[in-house]
């Protein structure tokens, strides 16, 4: 990777465990940078863009990966919908849809609806054709609204350490291949 890049790593609703892909991410990479917000398990989207904004502070954004997870990548398109900074990239894994029954379980506030503006920075989303947060249909639209290279992983659930993956080395060739 280039020297310059900085890779920020965005988790979901309760975080990553130690056992999840953006974890062994950090494991392999220190200089990874992970978003930490103040409420994982009753995520309020202002807080958590406040908090992906307040993070990036200071640094070259035209420097900046993101890699998403979940509900970090609805963040994500929150934050750009909101602020508008053009970054290097972002790598959006399974990115769940706030509009499903699902959601109705977990108190998060704001979320909904999905934001489908379009991206101002380069953009891949990951899906899975088992997801239980998002159809492959619903990945496929917001991939499209985005402006995102769309990657079909096939079956591999909520592509999570649940779905088997742990270190997900093809998940890493991803983002080492993108930047």
């Amino acid at each position: 990777m280039q020297e310059t890049t900085q890779v920020f790593i965005v988790p979901g609703l309760g975080s990553s465990g130690p056992d999840h892909w953006q974890t062994h991410f950090q494991r392999l990479h220190p200089e990874f940078i992970r978003i930490e917000q103040r409420e994982w398990d009753a995520p309020d989207r202002t807080n958590w863009v406040e908090t992906l904004e307040q993070a990036l502070d200071g640094y070259v954004l035209s420097d900046v990966v993101l890699v998403a997870h979940s509900l970090g990548c609805v963040t994500v398109a929150h934050w750009a919908g909101q602020y508008g900074h053009r970054i290097k990239g972002a790598l959006l894994v399974a990115p769940s849809d706030v509009e499903t029954a699902h959601y109705a379980a977990f108190p998060t506030t704001g979320f909904g609806p999905m934001p489908l503006q379009r991206l101002p920075f380069p953009s891949k989303v990951v899906f899975s054709q088992n997801d239980e947060w998002v159809t492959p249909a619903r990945a496929r639209q917001f991939a499209e609204a985005w402006g995102s290279e769309l990657v079909d992983i096939g079956d591999a659930g909520h592509i999570n350490a649940a779905s088997g993956h742990g270190d997900w080395p093809a998940g890493l060739a991803l983002l080492r291949e993108w930047l």
